[in-house]
């Protein structure tokens, strides 16, 4: 069980992001790939705050 609070990593790409949400001890919770439009950016946003609270975004 992780603590609720998340770090997020993004690997950006110019058709696609690959993102990582991870916990404060670096453990991998889930991946997510989203299209670099808004909806995907939607898509990230939501899907990193499902998480927990989202100390910061790691580009």
């Amino acid at each position: 069980m992780h603590s609720g609070h998340v770090v997020i990593g993004v690997d950006t790409h110019k058709h696609i992001h690959v993102a990582a949400v991870l916990d404060t001890i670096g453990g991998i919770l889930a991946t997510l790939t989203v299209p670099t439009d808004t909806g995907g950016f939607n898509q990230l946003l939501a899907w990193a705050d499902s998480f927990g609270k989202v100390l910061a975004f790691d580009i």
